[in-house]
């Protein structure tokens, strides 16, 4: 297993490094509502991460590899939750232009901040869960770095854990950039540039969730 160790990390951290809708999310919250905005949305990420990882240990993400009516349902729901994310990021690049007062505002009654790392949590948690390619993914990376005479089920869920546990603190080093830039993203001009980046970026990954096939 200690062998398995270092090629397994290796590929996570190859994994981790791609952008996608986690790592957009977990910056945007870390502009937004500072440092507990920003860990607890990778605590919520990784959550799920752990939870596919399980998934994949017991099976049920080839029940929904096998069925596309699953897969491309799931698709739609993740889908809009990033358009949805996207639309919260355009829609307060657009207040913060035309209101002084609307910095620490958006449209459902608060940002980041005055939600709280709860809000976050559910985020990070809700936008890796409603993505089937993060499921498909975990059934074909893990089983990889299973020993061939190791026990099948522990071992994958040892590896979802350790999977999890290893991204918690690549994805903590995101956050801790943003707070060292934190001077820089407070401005208003920048914050209301990076909202239409995270927006877009959002609605981006939305539209090839879409037409990706699987």
């Amino acid at each position: 297993m200690l062998a398995t160790l270092l090629p397994f990390l290796i590929a996570c951290t190859a994994v981790a490094a791609v952008p996608g809708q986690s790592t957009a999310l977990i910056i945007r919250q870390s502009i937004r509502g500072g440092k507990r905005a920003g860990f607890a949305t990778v605590l919520g990420n990784e959550s799920g991460v752990f939870v596919w990882g399980c998934a994949a240990a017991f099976g049920f993400t080839a029940l929904l590899a096998a069925s596309e009516i699953a897969y491309d349902g799931m698709r739609v729901v993740g889908a809009c939750v990033l358009v949805w994310f996207a639309v919260q990021s355009f829609r307060s690049a657009r207040r913060m232009k035309q209101d002084e007062a609307a910095e620490e505002t958006d449209e459902l009654g608060g940002d980041a901040r005055t939600k709280g790392p709860l809000w976050s949590y559910r985020a990070g948690l809700l936008t890796n869960l409603a993505n089937p390619k993060a499921a498909i993914f975990a059934m074909s990376f893990l089983p990889q770095f299973v020993p061939a005479h190791a026990p099948k089920l522990p071992t994958m869920v040892l590896l979802a854990a350790t999977w999890a546990v290893y991204e918690v603190f690549y994805y903590s080093l995101y956050v801790w950039c943003v707070q060292r830039l934190r001077a820089f993203f407070s401005r208003r001009e920048v914050r209301r540039r990076m909202e239409q980046i995270s927006g877009t970026v959002m609605l981006g990954l939305a539209v090839r969730m879409v037409v990706e096939n699987s």
